[in-house]
């Protein structure tokens, strides 16, 4: 566990921020100055996680509290450039929030505790804009959190990596900028008791385009599991990854608003983002505008979602006051009395998940054969919506240089079924993956037709420098969108 001494050691090496004097770290929380992570919670016993990914599904229907900087602003994304005193909520109600999502049935929430702009619903000690700024003595989070549980509801919160005040954007991320990160995830993850789920956004996105490499993705998923071995770890990445595989999230998230639909057939433990207004803040013409219709919320969404193993979180946003607006008061009460919630699907079954970079991407690689214009390298590039095929052939290979000796553990193929017209479904009759272990290929997994999207973990990790993968198709021109060789934890 990381001491106040460690913390501020650290913190000092970088000139990306700065702690702040002693006095005020004193009276910032009601916290001694030397129990500065004195909440944590990281000796609880880790349960495992396919039981958290089903009681998370089970949770069924949460409230998404979108309230920040923007909301002051009409904007979707805040200022970065405007003053901190502009946060200046004259009369906030928590309680009426919990009190809101209960009536509606819902059973946990999640606060944008940072969002794009970088504003800080918490006193942060490092020096990022934050409510310390503001109105001194305000700490959103504490009273969100002290709130929703008082109600009996579980507690999520959101943190967006991307940071407009902080510069911390695709390109110009430095470690030390990474450090802010770490401690401000290191506050939000000791202070404020057990929290349920972590929700990020701003990353690997492509509204910010900071990368899992930039920011890596491993090591800050380690950092939330040290303090919060309980905390699901959700990315708002989908328009990124495949939708039927586990990628570098716990919960597989499809923000519905973007376009990003649940498969009428999936299996994953999922989480879906809807607005019950026409934006994430509230903007002063919500007061009388558009409300989503509760058959709309109930009958489209809630319960059809429901059955794909899929939690709904609803986004109600506060007005400036800091309270829920009469209209979505209305609204969350009228879904709580339509909704009847139906029997729980059948179980989660467990799946293979990714957190670590994929060693093939940008490695060497070559192929039986191809057509002008489209390279072996389409399937390692990162990128998951284009692919490779050996033209007019049915019989095929790929094979993936690593350069030298690699271990890993986890392979992937993904084919993309339905993600061309002509391309509905697998043209892959068997195929089979191999390691150059030394100067020998050797077996490493095999199988007939495969998902679109086929995440396997090998019995035992191996040590090899090349990967090939041949493939036996049933229709000429099997296409792979992706292959992947993974280092996963054990």
């Amino acid at each position: 566990m990381t001491t106040r001494r460690d913390f501020l050691r650290i913190a000092s090496e970088t000139s990306a921020f700065t702690i702040l004097a002693n006095n005020s770290i004193a009276s910032a929380h009601p916290m001694s100055r030397g129990s500065i992570i004195s909440s944590a919670i990281g000796t609880t016993a880790a349960r495992p996680l396919l039981e958290l990914q089903q009681r998370f599904v089970d949770l069924r229907f949460g409230m998404f509290v979108h309230f920040n900087m923007a909301t002051f602003q009409d904007r979707e994304w805040g200022d970065p450039t405007s003053a901190p005193s502009l946060f200046h909520p004259t009369a906030l109600d928590t309680d009426q929030w919990a009190a809101a999502a209960q009536s509606a049935q819902m059973t946990w929430g999640c606060l944008t505790t940072r969002h794009h702009d970088g504003f800080c619903l918490w006193p942060t000690r490092t020096n990022g804009t934050s409510v310390r700024q503001a109105q001194p003595g305000l700490d959103v989070v504490r009273r969100y959190v002290d709130s929703f549980r008082k109600a009996g509801l579980r507690v999520g919160l959101y943190y967006s990596i991307l940071s407009l005040r902080d510069d911390i954007r695709h390109f110009n991320v430095t470690p030390g900028k990474v450090r802010l990160i770490k401690y401000q995830l290191t506050e939000l993850m000791t202070q404020y008791g057990e929290i349920d789920v972590l929700i990020t956004d701003g990353w690997n996105a492509p509204w910010s385009r900071i990368t899992y490499e930039e920011v890596p993705f491993r090591e800050i998923y380690d950092l939330v599991k040290s303090h919060q071995p309980n905390c699901l770890i959700c990315d708002l990445n989908a328009s990124q990854f495949p939708t039927g595989g586990l990628y570098y999230s716990d919960i597989k998230a499809f923000e519905q608003n973007a376009g990003q639909k649940v498969p009428q057939d999936s299996d994953l433990p999922a989480l879906a983002c809807v607005t019950l207004t026409d934006g994430w803040f509230w903007k002063q013409a919500d007061l009388h505008g558009r409300i989503k219709p509760t058959e709309t919320v109930v009958d489209q969404w809630l319960v059809p979602l429901n059955q794909r193993h899929c939690n709904l979180i609803l986004n109600a946003p506060p007005t400036r006051e800091g309270r829920l607006a009469p209209n979505i008061l209305a609204s969350l009460e009228e879904i709580g009395k339509v909704w009847k919630k139906p029997p729980s699907p059948e179980p989660l079954t467990r799946h293979v998940g990714i957190t670590t970079p994929n060693l093939a991407t940008g490695k060497p690689i070559h192929a039986s054969s191809y057509p002008d214009g489209v390279g072996p390298d389409q399937a390692n590039d990162g990128n998951f919506h284009s692919s490779w095929y050996a033209e007019k052939q049915t019989s095929c290979w790929l094979e993936v240089d690593l350069v030298r000796p690699e271990r890993f553990n986890t392979l992937s193929l993904i084919e993309p079924v339905a993600a061309l017209d002509n391309y509905q479904q697998s043209r892959i009759r068997n195929y089979r993956f191999e390691a150059l272990i030394g100067s020998d290929w050797a077996p490493l997994a095999s199988g007939g037709t495969p998902a679109p999207t086929t995440i396997l973990r090998l019995p035992k990790p191996i040590v090899a420098s090349k990967l090939r993968l041949t493939i036996e198709a049933s229709t000429p021109e099997p296409h792979i969108a992706d292959i992947g060789i993974y280092n996963e934890p054990a």
